[in-house]
């Protein structure tokens, strides 16, 4: 059956979000098998495959779609809900309902690394059905992180959650409170959550996701927003560091950066920040042509995921 355009579109965009995250050569791999045709590169993934998947045709699409479980219809998450903030990594954290206010906790941590987490309890509108809501958080979300307290393994909710990201093939890892991790992801290392904080565990969170080779090219844009919005001399100073340490590098960024130095008085008047940034676009040389993903370290070994 011939696709309608509205479903070649949800397709290709769900595809390219669905496959961006993930490694070069694990893009490639699925893009060959499914027939599009791959090639160098030297801007961000979800363009790059965007491209490949320029005239493709209908049943390898399909096929495609099947592939990564995209969905059509009511079921389509073309439309990225209104509970992710805008150009954030899109954590769901999946916690047993009395121990929300940890959960809340942890959420407002990870904001202010520029993670976007959801809650069930404080990100769903009492007006909205919470299944259908949850189900959207999960569709959509780029990794999932299991907040493991006493009787987490019991919850036939949580471990569903844990389950459909699996499932999705995204990141999901565990933070140790209660007990270690089990099943599918217990081979993972879990993150120690043991008398650690909410901003603690957040600060461990955000480090991973910065170097993970799923979630470095989205960490960076957001390390790169972080830095350009710095409301302050310290602020600046911290954030610069951040920019030193990126394993994944845009072409944009080279004009981004150069954009706050100039318009951003924390910034341009930061002890030796502006001498920084300079320093990391002259190492960068974002003209090289190298792709955004290549220079993500291939070991992962200490990375619960």
């Amino acid at each position: 059956m011939t696709l309608t355009p509205s479903e070649r579109a949800t397709f290709k965009t769900e595809i390219a979000r669905r496959l961006s995250p993930q490694t070069w050569t694990e893009i490639d791999l699925v893009l060959e098998e499914f027939g599009a045709n791959v090639t160098s590169w030297s801007g961000d993934s979800f363009s790059y495959v965007a491209a490949m998947l320029r005239g493709i045709e209908d049943e390898p699409l399909r096929a495609m779609a099947q592939h990564l479980n995209i969905e059509t219809g009511e079921d389509s998450v073309f439309d990225i809900p209104e509970f992710w903030a805008a150009g954030k990594l899109r954590v769901f954290l999946s916690h047993l309902a009395k121990h929300k206010v940890f959960a809340s906790e942890l959420q407002a941590a990870l904001a202010s690394y520029g993670i976007s987490a959801f809650v069930a309890h404080e990100d769903i509108e009492p007006n909205s059905e919470w299944q259908d809501e949850i189900e959207k958080a999960l569709r959509t979300c780029d990794t999932l992180v299991a907040l493991l307290h006493e009787g987490f393994k019991d919850s036939t909710w949580t471990d569903q959650e844990v389950g459909y990201a699996l499932g999705r093939g995204v990141p999901v890892s565990s933070v140790r409170l209660d007990i270690a991790p089990y099943g599918l992801f217990g081979r993972k290392q879990a993150f120690n959550g043991k008398d650690k904080d909410a901003p603690e565990i957040a600060r461990e969170l955000f480090e991973a996701y910065r170097v993970h080779p799923k979630t470095a090219e989205k960490m960076a844009d957001v390390v790169i927003e972080m830095f350009c919005s710095s409301t302050s001399f310290l602020e600046a100073r911290s954030n610069v560091k951040l920019v030193e340490e990126l394993t994944t590098w845009r072409k944009s960024y080279k004009a981004m950066l150069r954009e706050a130095i100039s318009s951003n008085s924390q910034i341009q008047h930061a002890w030796g920040v502006p001498e920084s940034i300079e320093a990391v676009i002259e190492k960068r040389d974002p003209d090289s042509g190298i792709p955004a993903g290549d220079s993500v370290s291939d070991d992962f070994d200490e990375i619960p995921f």
